[in-house]
């Protein structure tokens, strides 16, 4: 049982009977509800903390857990029973208007959602990404430098260096053949030069990079070989745009194809808005009456 007694102008709650029984025990099927605490005209019921009581919890600690939830719910309800008389007309009529708004728009939502959820049309054509992409070119500038490379990172004791050096610089069928077959003595290897990656991105895969230097080895056709502690860089850059360039549809592709869902997204949603308000019409559940002057 569950009390509520005033000692030094400080209201505090003790737990009786209530959470002296275990938690697989507290909570029973079929048995009446019976609220938990009170206050004013408002209940909490066993149903209510029930969600938030683990199966893991000792009965110590879901006794705990149970009084913390039991003051703040009644520290809320006694502070909602004050506002509620404290604060005047004009503002309790504005909360209980919010407070209805955001009922609403929660409860459209989630249906609306569910409905486009349904719909589950997310097939995006490479035709229509081309065309949004031509479109829209000018509205792509890039704000950051990206490049296109193959690279290998071999460790400093590696003995055919020269040989990997050779092909990574003419990179023939034959060399990415032999490149690939013996690719586990590398630390890391990145070969597919059509990908555009970030230079920020290749600055933090290899160390010896940095801003200072950035622009004397990710340029166009650059073969670069660099060397630290930890292993040896070999790179060759095959592509290079700079800030402000136009970004190529593959490296900008995703992003695209978010837009075009959103947009798809909305055009569903206006289109089901104006459905729903035919029908209503069409079936006498909406009318506007026109008030003549």
């Amino acid at each position: 049982m569950l009390f509520l007694k005033h000692h030094n102008n400080k209201y505090f709650f003790l737990i009786g009977v209530l959470f002296l029984v275990s938690c697989g025990s507290f909570f029973k099927d079929g048995e009446d509800t019976l609220p938990i605490a009170r206050v004013g005209e408002s209940y909490l019921f066993a149903e209510d903390l029930e969600p938030f009581i683990t199966k893991g919890m000792s009965k110590q600690d879901s006794t705990a857990f149970a009084v913390n939830f039991i003051n703040k719910w009644a520290s809320k309800q006694l502070l909602l029973s004050k506002s509620k008389i404290n604060l005047s007309e004009e503002q309790l009529n504005e909360f209980n208007r919010l407070v209805n708004d955001y009922k609403t728009d929660l409860y459209t939502r989630a249906y609306t959602e569910a409905l486009v959820q349904q719909a589950n049309d997310t097939a995006i054509s490479s035709s229509q990404l081309k065309t949004f992409y031509e479109g829209q070119k000018e509205n792509f500038k890039l704000n950051e430098k990206i490049v296109q490379l193959r690279f290998v990172e071999l460790p400093n004791q590696f003995l055919d260096k020269n040989v990997v050096v050779d092909k990574i610089k003419s990179f023939t069928e034959d060399d990415k053949n032999y490149l690939d077959s013996i690719g586990v003595q590398f630390k890391k290897i990145h070969f597919n030069d059509s990908i555009w990656v970030s230079a920020s991105r290749v600055l933090n895969e290899i160390a010896p990079l940095n801003s200072t230097n950035e622009d004397r080895y990710l340029k166009k056709s650059q073969f670069f070989e660099l060397q630290d502690s930890l292993g040896v860089y070999l790179g060759k850059v095959t592509g290079v745009l700079n800030v402000n360039d136009i970004a190529p549809l593959s490296y900008i592709k995703t992003d695209i194809k978010r837009v075009l869902l959103n947009r798809r997204r909305l055009e569903y949603v206006r289109k089901l808005e104006t459905e729903i308000i035919d029908e209503g019409i069409q079936k006498n559940e909406f009318e506007i009456y026109v008030q003549e002057n």
